[in-house]
């Protein structure tokens, strides 16, 4: 059975999580702790911890934006996830499907996503 615990998180207790939709666009990263990655298993609703506010937020339960888990993915040293998600509506809280939106291009940053309508 897989444990939350034996992954490495760092000094503050946090894994990095990228979430990625089921379509292979990479959507966004935030972070998780052990709860919240304990959480996500149990519900299929992604839970982040929040670093600015130190509380769990589930991905849409305000904007109803949701990210439905469909798989979770750990790199091989075990410090960073990757989370196969079903993602409803934008990701991003701009309103973009993705919070990679801007692009280095010959040195300028441009974006490259406009939000979703």
């Amino acid at each position: 059975m897989f444990d939350p615990a034996g992954l490495n998180y760092d000094g503050n207790g946090l894994i990095p999580a990228i979430a990625q939709d089921e379509t292979g666009d990479v959507l966004m990263m935030a972070w998780m702790n052990a709860e919240a990655v304990s959480r996500t298993l149990e519900t299929g609703r992604v839970t982040y911890w929040s670093r600015s506010r130190q509380s769990f937020w589930i991905k849409g339960e305000t904007s109803g934006h949701v990210q439905e888990l469909v798989e979770m993915r750990v790199d091989c040293d075990s410090d960073c996830l990757l989370l196969i998600v079903r993602q409803t509506g934008p990701a991003c809280h701009t309103g973009r499907r993705s919070c990679f939106y801007t692009a280095v291009r010959d040195g300028e940053t441009v974006e490259i996503m406009a939000p979703i309508a």
